[in-house]
């Protein structure tokens, strides 16, 4: 039987900000009915994009593939229901740059028709590894806690890299979302069954879903559905911003640092979202893709908070109407959580595969205060959960100084916003963070195309270089030819046959005489 404990252990940093949860924790998860309209983007993991999969005027089924990834760190996109594909479109996504992203435009039918021939495995625990992760990687299934990275990679450990522990995070920490604690205690069943398919594939033992202690139901939910399985456990941690963190939350559960650069697999360790694991089970027993998402719609400026079931690709309109619209005096309408979602610029986003909230804020939840000066008061320091310096990281993104960004490790920090909270001076210290990244990144970029002009140049002159010694070689050959001694001229056949006539008749006359 599962052991829940209260975990008092605890990680550097963190914040504790007002939760907000009581908005929508009481609400049960509620299935949305399909909008006239779906805009699925074609790009939606940590990775790289896909190509259009079905022309423009065709029709599609429910689990129909509607890009195909490119790449070995991509994930496949699914029609969500049946329905025709009335063309593709560049449409503004959930982004912090407000960049446009390729959307397949589909028109439901109302059939909600399932693509034929869908089927999973009866017993997948007698199944090879391979096959489970197979399944899940065509079901195109990725990290639902947020950071979208396709999870059949990380159900296949590197070779030489040995997996001791599987988490199943449900710590959702952020403010104001509860999506997760629903699942958890609505469908914990299925969260456990998907973590055991995932034990099989990573063909590893032990297992610890671990959830913060201000869901006391879903913990329950937990105990009773691990009965019998020896093999896992309920942890329940202390409540702390960024607890849900991978590397946070690896910290205080196994009680392992992840190395700096390194990932979870380097401590022995692999962790998953409680939504993935439900997600994995349906793709493994039953065959079916990704094509809804569970998104926590809450804020004083929403008319009714909810946990729904939304289909990929709505726009967040349609899913804000479905909950009776907006209040008078929302500000600012968020996708994810309010510390490490992204402002809207317009309704019409759609929903993706890594939306975990809508968050409607009013005057009361959010500040347009100023920026000031830092007054080196080293909050920010203190609140870092990877021990980091975001004063001073954010003086070098200000100046340009990219060098000294990477020499202060940058690319460490998980962007939870933690610092930003604490700061009196209210600076956006995240912002310079993501700014920082990107110009590291667009400098490595140009970087590695002068590399590659470089070396195209290089390859160029020297095949030029090898062309003109063949042409030099070949004058030189042709000048030599021409350059050299004529031999002399045969002697006339006639000459020949005179010189010659001597020599036979004295051949004759000494032929003995009966020869002769």
């Amino acid at each position: 039987m599962g052991i829940a404990a209260t975990i008092q252990r605890a990680f550097h940093g963190g914040v504790h900000p007002k939760e907000f949860k009581e908005l929508s924790e009481h609400c049960a998860i509620e299935p949305m009915p399909t909008p006239p309209r779906l805009y699925v983007p074609l790009h939606q993991n940590l990775g790289a994009p896909c190509d259009p999969a079905v022309a423009p005027g065709n029709r599609v089924y429910k689990g129909q593939v509607l890009g195909r990834p490119q790449g070995f760190v991509s994930a496949p996109v699914h029609a969500p229901t049946s329905g025709t594909i009335t063309g593709y479109e560049e449409r503004t996504v959930g982004h912090p740059s407000g960049l446009t992203m390729l959307c397949a435009v589909l028109e439901p039918d109302g059939k909600d028709e399932w693509l034929p021939g869908m089927h999973g495995l009866e017993n997948p625990y007698k199944a090879d590894p391979s096959v489970i992760r197979q399944m899940v990687k065509e079901a195109g299934v990725v990290g639902l806690g947020g950071a979208t990275f396709p999870s059949f990679i990380k159900l296949s450990p590197p070779h030489g890299k040995t997996v001791e522990m599987l988490i199943i995070n449900g710590a959702e920490c952020e403010p104001y979302l509860t999506c997760d604690a629903r699942v958890m205690e609505e469908r914990a069943a299925e969260v456990v069954e998907g973590a055991a398919i995932m034990l099989h594939a990573l063909q590893t033992r032990q297992c610890i879903l671990a959830l913060e202690a201000n869901k006391p139901r879903a913990a329950e939910a937990l105990r009773k559905a691990i009965q019998g399985r020896e093999n896992m456990r309920v942890e329940v941690l202390n409540v702390r911003y960024p607890q849900g963190g991978e590397k946070q939350l690896i910290e205080v559960v196994a009680q392992r640092q992840v190395p700096s650069g390194g990932l979870p697999i380097d401590a022995g360790v692999i962790v998953h979202n409680v939504a993935t694991a439900a997600a994995v089970r349906e793709a493994v027993l039953f065959g079916r893709p990704l094509l809804t998402r569970f998104v926590t719609v809450t804020g004083l400026g929403i008319q009714r908070p909810a946990n729904v079931e939304v289909p990929i690709g709505t726009p967040v309109e349609a899913l804000i109407q479905h909950c009776g619209g907006m209040k008078s005096g929302v500000r600012k309408v968020v996708m994810g959580g309010p510390m490490m979602g992204v402002a809207l610029s317009n309704l019409q986003v759609p929903v993706v595969k890594g939306t975990s909230g809508i968050l409607c804020l009013t005057s009361e939840e959010t500040s347009d205060a100023a920026e000031g000066n830092c007054i080196r008061c080293a909050r920010c320091v203190d609140a870092c959960p990877i021990s980091l310096l975001p004063t001073e990281m954010a003086f070098f993104a200000k100046h340009d100084k990219l060098d000294k960004l990477r020499e202060y490790n940058l690319f460490d920090c998980i962007e939870c916003g933690s610092c930003s909270y604490v700061c009196p001076s209210h600076i956006p210290l995240v912002q310079y963070f993501r700014f920082g990244k990107m110009a590291i990144q667009a400098k490595d970029r140009e970087k590695r195309k002068l590399a590659m002009d470089k070396e195209r140049t290089q390859t160029k002159e020297e095949r030029i270089a090898r062309e003109n010694a063949e042409k030099e070689r070949k004058k030189a050959e042709m000048k030599a030819r021409a350059s050299a001694p004529k031999p002399a001229p045969a002697a006339p056949a006639a000459e020949a046959s005179v010189a010659a006539t001597p020599a036979a008749e004295a051949s004759v006359a000494a032929a003995p005489a009966s020869e002769a």
